[in-house]
């Protein structure tokens, strides 16, 4: 087995690197005078089983070429598998036509993806689940909730009753899987989305009152819609509000929007690198994802099964 790190991540790839035992292949990544990324690997990998490290997070342009160039350059050193480990998928919002003449952006990064050579994909926490389909090769696509933020959740929890809470009728799938893990009731933001970015709730649907709750999502962007479903359950009585979510996307002024918010907490993993800005947050909390990923990628080179990693807690 061979570990490949792009640039878009690094703490992360070294954190896998670490939990494996296995180094990071030397690799150079250089731009050109116009800005054209050149990558060269540096070690053999003929015949290797090679994992390569990239989220393509923001910029996720170049994060995106960077993968594709390295993908290419170990199918052309005869690598004898190339699976794309990406803790976090950029476009993946974009997986349906929206409108007339709109295109399906996620399924362009799937096929570029795979023409530029790679054998397998793993990930985690795909905005859309179809997103696997888009793939004429094996996708893993790991899940978050219970090896990370559960044991978290449980360890946190106060002593008033516990209420996990979708932010939309989208993600009731995903609150309540985590709601059975904790035994804890259920609720759901009913809200309407005026346009991209922006969110006006509308109600609560679910007992709130006098309880703790916990919004869970997948990602947080803009964190319009988390911050207004935070106001909302304080508004109908909750004790008190934090989210989880596994990408922390953080665009615009989504920290200054946590900060101001009702949340005591807003925790996400690291498939996305802390910026200066959420780092200072206090609000913000990140957990690891480098043993969930790990054991992944060791199963996989072993061909044992994946799946059984989303039923219980992965230890560093």
């Amino acid at each position: 087995m061979k570990l490949i790190s792009g640039i878009s991540n690094q703490p992360l790839a070294h954190d896998i690197s670490r939990y494996l035992g296995i180094p990071l292949v030397d690799v150079s990544v250089k731009r050109f005078a116009d800005q054209e990324i050149f990558v060269e690997v540096l070690e053999n990998v003929r015949g290797e089983d090679v994992f390569v490290i990239q989220s393509t997070c923001y910029p996720a342009n170049d994060h995106i070429m960077e993968l594709l160039i390295m993908i290419d350059a170990l199918r052309r050193g005869s690598a004898r598998r190339i699976t794309a480990v990406m803790p976090y998928f950029g476009y993946a919002r974009q997986d349906r036509k929206t409108s007339p003449r709109s295109p399906i952006s996620a399924k362009l990064v799937a096929n570029l993806i795979t023409v530029a050579g790679a054998n397998r994909v793993l990930t985690m926490d795909l905005h859309a689940g179809q997103i696997q389909g888009f793939f004429d090769i094996p996708v893993d696509n790991l899940f978050a909730s219970a090896p990370v933020f559960v044991p978290y959740a449980a360890e946190t929890r106060t002593d008033s009753p516990l209420t996990i809470v979708s932010p939309d009728v989208g993600g009731v799938v995903r609150a309540r899987a985590f709601a059975k893990h904790l035994d804890a009731g259920l609720a759901i933001i009913d809200k309407r989305r005026e346009k991209a970015g922006l969110s006006e709730v509308m109600h609560v649907i679910g007992e709130v009152e006098g309880r703790e709750c916990i919004l869970i999502d997948d990602m947080v962007d803009s964190a319009g819609t988390i911050c207004n479903a935070a106001k909302a359950l304080m508004e109908n009585g909750a004790t008190s509000v934090r989210a989880v979510a596994t990408h922390g996307v953080f665009s615009g002024q989504a920290v200054e929007r946590i900060e101001n918010s009702p949340m005591t907490e807003m925790v996400v993993t690291d498939s996305i690198p802390a910026t200066e800005a959420t780092a200072a947050c206090k609000k913000i909390k990140y957990l690891p994802v480098a043993p969930l990923i790990g054991e992944a990628i060791h199963r996989i080179c072993e061909e044992r099964s994946v799946s059984s990693l989303f039923e219980k807690p992965v230890n560093g």
